[in-house]
């Protein structure tokens, strides 16, 4: 290569170089707001919030010290381990009940109905409202004493009670809110089983299957990918709510702490008892559980989810 044919490429160089200098000092200015979001609204804060869990902390003086004494705390107080309780039934029983209703109803969906759209968008609604206040309001008014549900058993002489106020009923009524909300995990079944080929059902068929044989040799195990992404999401999810609980209950869990969960308890300690080192560490114990049982689904997933390759 001739010295004029280097001094060129050099020059093309030294362009290219300055063009790919300019772009990335570009993407750096777009990804600056997230930056900033990610240091300042999360992980300083969860660094703080882990210094506070150590400490004495009531939101009106400096925070002293405290050492494990929020964590030996823990282990005896009752109304913590009656929080566990409720969260890990309102978990356990909510979100299978819910993955099941969004799989039937997507199944129904992917049959091709006139109007899909319409009823696509109808169905996935719940889980834009479900969490709101508004609906938790409207929740605890259809299953209150003089609701909708008493007048329907009403019509047919059966005489209902206060299923909010009742401590047998009272979660169970929030397991059927969270049911509710099933529209965004079946709207990721609908994606999922749209990418099914068509042929495996036709050589079943052919075979002689019927379609409660496909369902279970065919949809679930080439739905498993998306089953398994559903299951982490909404688990996380179900041990984060708190405004259904908050709301029908007036902020106090009952009845008989029948509806006090994790957050919820977490939000009396902090914000109503200004016991904020306590709140704290009990912050971190839910990110351990919800970290803990993430890692157990993904371990666990090796053995029943099925990919491609």
């Amino acid at each position: 290569m001739s010295v004029v044919a280097e001094l060129n490429q050099l020059k093309k160089t030294g362009k290219g170089g300055k063009r790919r200098h300019k772009e990335n000092k570009a993407g750096h200015l777009f990804l600056l707001p997230w930056t900033l979001g990610l240091f300042g609204i999360t992980l300083f804060p969860m660094l703080a919030s882990l210094y506070l869990a150590f400490t004495d902390y009531n939101l009106l003086q400096p925070p002293e010290w405290a050492g494990m004494e929020n964590i030996t705390r823990m282990i005896g107080d009752d109304r913590l381990h009656k929080a566990i309780e409720v969260t890990f039934t309102y978990v356990f029983v909510g979100v299978p009940l819910q993955l099941a209703v969004s799989l039937a109803v997507a199944m129904l969906l992917d049959r091709g109905m006139r109007g899909l759209a319409f009823y696509r968008s109808v169905f996935y609604l719940p889980s834009m409202l479900g969490s709101s206040v508004a609906i938790a309001v409207l929740w605890r008014q259809i299953f209150g004493h003089g609701g909708l549900i008493n007048q329907i058993l009403g019509s047919f002489g059966i005489e209902g009670q206060g299923w909010v106020s009742s401590p047998d009923t009272a979660l169970s009524t929030l397991i059927i809110l969270h049911v509710w909300t099933f529209g965004a995990p079946m709207v990721i079944f609908l994606a999922g089983l749209r990418q099914i080929p068509e042929m495996f059902y036709e050589a079943a068929s052919i075979d002689g299957a019927s379609r409660f044989k496909q369902f279970f040799t065919i949809t679930i195990p080439l739905l498993t990918p998306i089953i398994f992404f559903n299951l982490v999401l909404q688990l996380i999810g179900a041990f984060q709510n708190f405004t259904q609980a908050y709301v029908v209950s007036n902020g106090t869990g009952g009845p008989a702490d029948s509806t006090l969960f994790f957050t919820l308890y977490l939000y009396q300690q902090g914000f109503k008892g200004f016991d904020m080192g306590y709140a704290s560490a009990m912050a971190w114990v839910l990110v351990l559980i919800i970290a803990s049982l993430t890692a157990i689904n993904f371990w666990l997933s090796k053995y029943w989810v099925h990919y491609d390759d």
